[in-house]
């Protein structure tokens, strides 16, 4: 008989909560439902919010950059598309646990289905916004190919990564209580440090900044945008990024399987 600390309890709890779809399906719907109860527009207002704050961003630093808003707004709204998915990953991620300790206690139920619940959400969230980019594409056309089809496992691979995320975080933000704040302050800036309202393209035209702009690259967050907005916006696939993704991928869910495997007997305790 298998111990608390087993691989295979580990594997049995992620099988277990993803057989249970029909239930963490429907709580993350109602948790969308319940956010704009009696609103009149509803989840609509993701996507109104969404395309508010992408089109100020955008005419602000198309000034400031002096880009054309056609070429610079669907590169800021895609990226802040991608960015409020891998931000409330993180963000909802480090708190999963602790804002499901009611569920945890007394239900029983594998801790996954609380990381599912949540990716799913966040998933939903996507979903509307893409209203946004759909609007964009009409508004200024781009040169969408074959590529865009990228577009599918890219997105499946942020959502492979904001599970192993949210586990990593969850369990470690469950045993210590500081870990919250630390992490929203360093999204905070990871924000800023993410070309999202600003281009790499444009830093590699100036000389001076040029070396200072590969340095990007020593931001993960960085290819996990461009892998999806590249597609999207009907830019030059970089195999390189996706290559990145992967590596990524494989060292944060050991690291997560790891932490599941030793700890999540204790989270129940913990919260």
């Amino acid at each position: 008989m298998s111990g608390p600390r087993s691989w295979t309890r580990a594997f049995a709890d992620i099988a277990q909560g993803w057989q249970q779809r029909p239930l963490w399906g429907y709580l993350g719907w109602q948790d969308i439902k319940q956010r704009y109860r009696r609103s009149v527009l509803g989840p609509l207002w993701i996507s109104i919010s969404m395309g508010v704050i992408a089109l100020g961003l955008g005419i602000l630093y198309s000034a400031l950059l002096d880009i054309p808003l056609a070429e610079f707004l669907p590169h800021v709204a895609v990226g802040l598309l991608i960015w409020n998915f891998v931000s409330g990953c993180i963000l909802e991620g480090s708190e999963v646990f602790i804002a499901n300790e009611g569920l945890i206690k007394f239900l029983p139920a594998p801790l996954t289905l609380h990381i599912y619940r949540l990716v799913w959400r966040q998933t939903l969230f996507f979903a509307h916004n893409l209203v946004v980019w759909a609007v964009l594409m009409v508004i200024y056309p781009r040169p969408l190919g074959w590529e865009i089809l990228l577009s599918l496992p890219a997105f499946a691979l942020l959502m492979i990564n904001g599970a192993w995320i949210a586990i990593l975080a969850g369990i470690l933000a469950t045993r210590f209580r500081d870990i919250p704040p630390i992490i929203a302050s360093m999204t905070q800036l990871l924000f800023y440090l993410t070309p999202i309202v600003w281009s790499v393209d444009l830093l590699s035209r100036n000389e001076a900044a040029r070396e200072r702009a590969s340095l990007v690259e020593l931001n993960p967050i960085f290819h996990f945008v461009e892998i999806l907005r590249q597609p999207l916006i009907g830019d030059p696939i970089v195999p390189r990024y996706w290559l990145v993704v992967g590596a990524i991928t494989v060292v944060g869910w050991a690291a997560a399987l790891i932490c599941l495997r030793n700890y999540r007997s204790r989270v129940a305790y913990w919260v």
